[in-house]
């Protein structure tokens, strides 16, 4: 579902503050693959996200999704097939727009129709949206008329990932989307990924800070240092593994230590 072929990425070349972000980074997923990604501030998780999304173009390399190359495809068009989650519940939901208008911008976003912004939401398609609310458990069905900005934290975050999700993604993209909640919303949340990402078998990555996620979320785990992917483990390999296993492969990969406290405080 998802390649990338040697991508790189600098950021202010030729200057004093200049940082190699992305290092000849090579990555197959396959369709339905659900991987989580961990390392340090500044490893290049976040940075891996923005170049599959287009936020910016790399340097070089080629990114290619379900076989086709979107390497310089802008990042609006990528949307349409690319679904995004923040570690921030506030991005990916529009505050002073009721739920109902959220839903349907985002399901209007992911349409194949050239005109589908000037598309009307049937009568139909706003029970699909109250069909999808109710799945959370959250009494948001109740609330379609009300604006986003009124949710909690946990509510906004919940209400992204089944935006992201109305229409079924080529790719779902988690960057660290439960880090801000507190420990039973973000438990919650989580439960609602694993759940959705296996009923629509979607091809996911997630980035997150810990490490027992890293290890039970999915099918297989990524460790990131530097720029580069140092570690890649899936299958019987990776159910063996403990957290102190993870970090004793980390050091041997990556040539150091993990050193990241917020990480390890997960052990």
């Amino acid at each position: 579902m998802l390649t990338l072929k040697k991508i790189s990425k600098t950021f202010n070349p030729g200057t004093v503050n200049e940082k190699k972000a992305l290092d000849q980074v090579s990555l197959e997923l396959a369709d339905g693959d659900f991987a989580t990604i961990v390392g340090s501030n500044g490893a290049g998780k976040s940075t891996l996200f923005h170049a599959i999304t287009g936020a910016f173009y790399v340097d070089e390399g080629q990114i290619l999704l379900a076989g086709e190359d979107i390497t310089y495809r802008r990042e609006h068009i990528r949307s349409k097939v690319i679904g995004h989650l923040f570690q921030d519940p506030l991005k990916g939901s529009a505050p002073h727009m009721t739920i109902e208008e959220n839903m349907a911008l985002a399901y209007l976003r992911a349409s194949t129709s050239a005109h589908a912004y000037f598309s009307r939401i049937s009568s139909k398609e706003k029970q699909m949206f109250r069909e999808q609310l109710t799945q959370l458990d959250m009494g948001l069905e109740d609330r379609m008329k009300q604006p986003v900005g009124l949710l909690s934290g946990g509510q906004r975050q919940a209400l992204t990932l089944l935006m992201a999700t109305l229409v079924t993604p080529k790719i779902l993209l988690l960057d660290e989307h439960t880090a801000a909640l507190d420990p039973t919303t973000a438990q919650k949340v989580l439960e609602l990924t694993r759940r959705i990402v296996a009923e629509r078998k979607i091809t996911c990555l997630m980035v997150t800070h810990n490490m027992q996620q890293a290890l039970t979320m999915g099918n297989r785990t990524l460790m990131m240092d530097g720029g580069h992917i140092v570690l890649d483990v899936c299958g019987t390999e990776r159910e063996k593994m403990t957290v102190d296993d993870l970090l004793a492969a980390f050091k041997d990969q990556a040539g150091r230590r993990l050193d990241n406290d917020r990480i390890l405080l997960t052990r």
